[in-house]
């Protein structure tokens, strides 16, 4: 098969089969032999039964639903884990993404080798307030991870099918794909210029929220693709620095204590000293860092259910 289409759905009944009907022109008229998936994010309208009814009439139309509301990481992850074509393009349910840029996202994958390419939607039709947001992230992204894309969490992207079974996407890092594109070893990243459409049915999904956990996602996948498979690197290398430093104040201290005996010279009491807290302080916390690395070692080792999410039905999988 040449295409899975991944789409994460949240309460977008309206859209759903204009959508649909939307790929398959697309697709058929480019001769690309596709699937469509359909991950329904505990949804609270009738985006299931849209879905259910969208998959009895045409075969080429798959559904995943969660029982609940996980988030776009999560549906993005368990459509990954299903999609079986050689490409993997994914975008929102609302309309906004253009079908019609497909067949050029999967000849930039196919014919001119890229391992990913991201959406740049050049002339949005966003709020003031996201649009603003949205560049604060992306210059930031741009600094800290060194690809040069201009809108990381543009929902409409590609990939070569082993890229998505090579990253792990949970939490909220769904806007950061291309850092862990990256960290997995997928240097070809590019970016095409899409189409950005005005919101036809639903409402807005954003909110204030998001500009925080934004920053708090990178800060996470910084550390992550640096230190996610080994925490004591840091960890370890902190908290023995510091106890290190801790040991040599208080030993500065008790030598000092010992010159003034071996001259019977009064010596004062090391507890006498600011510097002896100070120290002892510096040593336990180095003593908390090094049990923190370690402890997150064990919890690394050992963690194998950080994407097991309900799901509730299935069609056509």
């Amino acid at each position: 098969m040449d295409l899975s289409v991944v789409i994460p759905v949240y309460n977008e009944e309206e859209s759903l089969r204009e959508l649909t009907e939307w790929i398959a022109k697309v697709c058929t008229g480019a001769n690309i032999s596709f699937e469509v998936l359909f991950i329904d994010d505990g949804s609270s309208d009738s985006s299931w039964i849209k879905i259910m009814d969208l998959a009895s009439q045409n075969r080429f139309v798959k559904g995943i639903r969660f029982r609940r509301n996980y988030g776009k990481a999560a549906a993005l992850h368990t459509g990954f884990a299903e999609a079986t074509g050689e490409v993997v393009i994914t975008m929102d349910a609302d309309l906004q993404d253009s079908p019609d840029e497909i067949p050029g996202l999967l000849r930039m994958i196919r014919e001119e080798g890229y391992d990913m390419v991201s959406g740049w939607k050049k002339k949005r039709y966003d709020p003031f307030l996201k649009r603003y947001t949205s560049r604060i992230y992306n210059g930031t992204a741009k600094l800290s991870s060194g690809i040069r894309l201009h809108d990381f969490n543009c929902g409409l992207k590609a990939y070569r099918n082993d890229v998505i079974k090579s990253i792990e996407v949970y939490g909220d890092m769904h806007r950061y794909i291309p850092m862990l594109a990256k960290e997995a070893g997928f240097r070809k990243i590019g970016e095409k210029i899409v189409e950005h459409r005005p919101r036809k049915y639903g409402s807005s999904k954003y909110g204030l929220d998001r500009f925080m956990k934004g920053y708090l996602d990178m800060l996470t996948i910084g550390f992550i693709t640096r230190f996610g498979k080994s925490p004591m690197h840091l960890f370890g290398s902190l908290g023995t620095l510091m106890f290190l430093i801790g040991f040599i104040m208080a030993a500065y201290l008790g030598i000092r204590k010992l010159v003034f005996v071996s001259h019977n010279l009064r010596a004062p009491l090391v507890t006498d000293s600011p510097y002896f807290y100070i120290a002892l302080a510096v040593m336990i916390i180095g003593s908390l860092l090094f049990l923190t690395g370690f402890l997150g070692e064990l919890i690394n080792r050992n963690s194998s259910e950080r994407n097991l999410y309900l799901i509730r039905d299935k069609v056509n999988i």
